[in-house]
C-alpha cells in the first residue's frame, strides 16, 4: 500500500510537567514510526490558552505532527488518542497534494506565517 500525507495536531492536559508532555509526544511519535509511517515535520506549539474551556482548564500543550502513514493507520492513532487520558482533543487531517506543497513552501520560508489579528482600540 502508498502511504498517504497526513497533519494530526494533539491538546495535551496543562497539568502535565515538560518531561511527562515530551514522553507523551515521544510515545506517538514512536507508534507513527513503528506502524510503517514516516514523519514529515514536527511542531511544538508549547503552552497556549484554548478557545473555550476543556475539561474545565483554559490552557493546553499543543503539538502538530505532519507525517506519511497508511490509511488503515489512522484508525488505530484515532484509537490510542482516545484512550490516553493526557490528550484533550486531537484532530487528524488528509492532505492532498496541493497542501502538501503549501507546507513544504511554509517550511522553506516561501510562504509568511500568519499575521495575529489585533482588535481596535474603540470598535
Amino acid at each position: 500500500m502508498s502511504l498517504v500525507n497526513y497533519e494530526s495536531v494533539i491538546i495535551l492536559t496543562p497539568v502535565l510537567s515538560e518531561q511527562q508532555m515530551q514522553e507523551a509526544v515521544k510515545t506517538y511519535r514512536e507508534l507513527i514510526t513503528e506502524q510503517g509511517g514516516k514523519i514529515v515535520h514536527e511542531t511544538n506549539w508549547g503552552l497556549t490558552k484554548l478557545a473555550y474551556p476543556i475539561n474545565k482548564k483554559v490552557t493546553g500543550f499543543y503539538h502538530f505532527f505532519e507525517f506519511q502513514a497508511e490509511a488503515s493507520f489512522i484508525a488505530v492513532l484515532e484509537t490510542n488518542y482516545r484512550r490516553d487520558e493526557r490528550i484533550m482533543r486531537f484532530l487528524n487531517l488528509k492532505l492532498d497534494k496541493h497542501a502538501v506543497v503549501y507546507n513544504e513552501r511554509k517550511r522553506k520560508g516561501e510562504i509568511a506565517p500568519a499575521r495575529k489579528y489585533e482588535k481596535k482600540e474603540g470598535k
